[in-house]
């Protein structure tokens, strides 16, 4: 970390200056006057990140996205210090096209025709209409953020912000598609060739219909176990930095669940992908056959200094990786089976499906059974307007109302 500039004199000439990244600045041989000025420029310094003063016209886009980024990384944490993926997911592929395409370019000279061209380019390399226009937005806010810290004129980013987004049917973009809850059969199908841990973690995620991090993240601590019902509160969670508090209600099917991993400390994570490792290994040490003193000894054919380890805690991707391993798995035996009965097999036969998905299952049940208010009290949303996303409406509903009204 650097540290903090301070006062200093030039005792030759008797002028004290300040130290910005290896250059000094000059305040005269007034100290008080030196050390009032010496304030400014230093709490100045510390709003533009640590980064010394560069005129407009000599900053580069280069330039800009590596400030940007730098601020991105460090804003863009959960309260508890750990990244939210907006930087990895999101801000890291938009400043990698900004770049790649303008990376030379003056900043101030980057205009709304520059962006329509940029924007052109993602349209081409297939990305989805809402991928673009969120990677443009993107831009645009990197752009003003370099206006707030007088890195650019305003005008910079008033014109960029003239710029609109794509609307649907009227561009060449690609629409994605929506994304569904997962049908409870397939989710049965795919339990069975899971590992025991990621197959609980299934199961409770969609029995609560909580975000897949809020499973990952789990400890005994984190419950309050008072109650018929259990409330799980996550120490941090994806919308802690708008005030808004996440309870997650357990119920008895849950807690049946859940009971074997509280029984470690209060501060250890609930589902370990070491532990589940262990497991694998031990149940298939209990499969062999060969017997002992013939083959491999256990251990002995382990890589001594792997480059990954397991980890305690089970992250987004691991988790969703190992639903889609099992959904490889699966998908492998349907083709065999195909195979062996003489069917002609081209591609899969079972599409993977990933954990976000149980929430949108859940939130569907939940509003089809009890309302949409309780559908928004179980997945945590400030609005309703949030919940209908996740929640699909009951059509049943307007098909009773049509086959006796008309």
């Amino acid at each position: 970390m650097k540290r903090i500039p301070r006062l200093c004199l030039h005792r030759p000439s008797g002028r004290y200056f300040v130290r910005f990244n290896g250059q000094a600045v000059y305040l005269g041989t007034d100290r008080r006057k030196a050390s009032a000025e010496a304030d400014r420029l230093i709490a100045e310094w510390l709003a533009r990140g640590r980064q010394p003063s560069v005129p407009a016209n000599d900053l580069t886009v280069t330039m800009l996205i590596a400030r940007f980024k730098e601020w991105a990384d460090g804003y863009f944490r959960y309260p508890d210090g750990r990244p939210t993926g907006t930087v990895q997911r999101n801000i890291a592929p938009a400043m990698r096209y900004l770049r790649r395409t303008y990376g030379n370019t003056k900043a101030v000279e980057f205009g709304p025709l520059a962006l329509d061209a940029l924007r052109l380019r993602m349209v081409e390399d297939g990305l989805s209409r809402s991928y673009v226009n969120k990677l443009t937005m993107i831009v645009k806010r990197c752009f003003r953020w370099a206006v707030s810290k007088q890195l650019l004129p305003v005008e910079v980013h008033a014109a960029l912000a003239t710029v609109e987004g794509l609307r649907l049917g009227k561009s060449q973009a690609r629409e994605s598609d929506p994304v569904l809850p997962v049908p409870d059969e397939i989710v049965e199908q795919t339990l069975p060739h899971l590992q025991a841990i990621p197959a609980d973690m299934v199961r409770l995620q969609r029995l609560t219909g909580a975000r897949p991090d809020e499973i990952c993240r789990l400890r005994p601590c984190d419950i309050d176990r008072s109650g018929d019902v259990w409330v799980y509160t996550p120490p941090s969670h994806k919308t802690a930095h708008r005030g808004h508090k996440r309870r997650i209600f357990i119920g008895p099917k849950g807690q049946e669940i859940l009971r074997q991993y509280l029984l470690r400390p209060g501060e250890a994570f609930c589902f370990s992908p070491a532990e589940s490792e262990a497991k694998r290994r031990a149940d298939a040490h209990g499969r062999r056959v060969t017997p002992e003193g013939y083959g491999n000894s256990i251990g002995t054919n382990r890589v001594r200094r792997p480059k990954r380890k397991a980890n305690d805690f089970y992250t987004v991707m691991t988790y969703r990786q190992a639903i889609y391993r099992a959904c490889d798995r699966l998908d492998a035996k349907l083709v065999q089976k195909a195979i062996e009965a003489g069917e002609t097999v081209e591609g899969r036969l079972f599409a993977r499906w990933s954990p976000n998905r149980l929430r949108h299952t859940a939130a569907t049940e939940i509003r089809k059974r009890f309302g949409l208010e309780h559908a928004q009290i179980a997945l945590g949303h400030a609005k309703a307007d949030v919940t209908q996303v996740y929640a699909e409406r009951d059509m049943s509903k307007g098909i009773e109302v049509a086959r006796i009204v008309g």
